[in-house]
């Protein structure tokens, strides 16, 4: 298991993509029941917020580090290991293995997002990954969920027979409900993903390989949607920037 390194309140795992997915195969062949959450530092500073969301990340089998900012601060505290594990790399890596549990290929459920997006995000996955089993997919209500629902959503996701349900709500309500569900869900993999649907899907542009390896995916990210992003930017970097020198200056004493 990748090791443990706590980042202002929180346990983040130091690994890489590599060290990630191996950890994966390694639960689903064990039968373990697990989920993973991505985090950056917009996650981490919402986390500051939002109990149910520091919960979901604390207890999570895997809280990977998303964005470069993070893996610097691990590398820093010693953990020379650490490496971006990107959700959208992280499934696009899972869905192209050809890597066997029980006999058979991973067999995959899609939840989230719209009836549209799904099956362009389907069709995506067949024409990149033709041996992807997708044994599944759902696209719930953009509102909180009743317990029927969440009863009903349960019992197809179950039915369906996959190993990893690729969870695309959104943070923070996609660590929240994999926090909530996990213990009623028979599947043994829960990973939160984002926005990945809408990147494999081709509906969102990717960064340039360079400006991910800088820390700069979210100037990119920016620039192409500067409506949604720049006020979450303009609250969560002061914050972190703040919280990190005074994480920083404790340490120190």
């Amino acid at each position: 298991m990748m090791p443990k390194i706590e980042v202002m309140g929180l346990p983040l795992h130091a690994g890489d993509l590599a060290v990630a997915q191996a950890q994966v195969l390694r639960w689903l062949r064990a039968g373990e029941r697990q989920y993973i959450c991505h985090v950056n530092v917009h996650t981490l500073v919402e986390s500051w917020r939002d109990a149910r969301l520091h919960d979901a990340l604390a207890h999570a089998g895997m809280a990977a580090t998303d964005g470069m900012p993070l893996v610097w601060l691990l590398r820093r505290r010693g953990a020379g290991q650490a490496g971006r594990v990107y959700g959208p790399d992280l499934m696009t890596a899972l869905l192209a293995s050809d890597e066997r549990v029980q006999g058979r290929p991973l067999r995959h459920f899609l939840f989230g997002g719209s009836p549209a997006l799904l099956a362009q995000l389907r069709q995506a996955i067949q024409q990149k990954f033709p041996g992807a089993d997708i044994v599944g997919c759902l696209a719930p209500p953009f509102r909180p969920f009743t317990a029927a629902e969440d009863a009903a959503h349960a019992a197809a996701i179950d039915a369906s027979g996959a190993d990893i349900v690729w969870v695309g709500l959104g943070a923070p309500r996609q660590e929240i409900w994999m926090r909530a569900q996990r213990e009623t869900l028979q599947v043994p993999l829960l990973v939160g993903v984002g926005a990945a649907f809408d990147f494999i899907a081709g509906n969102k542009p990717w960064a340039p390989p360079w400006m991910q390896r800088h820390g700069l995916e979210w100037a990119f990210r920016l620039a192409s949607e500067p409506r949604r992003l720049a006020g979450r930017y303009g609250r969560t970097i002061p914050l972190f920037l703040l919280r990190l020198l005074r994480d920083e200056w404790r340490r120190r004493q």
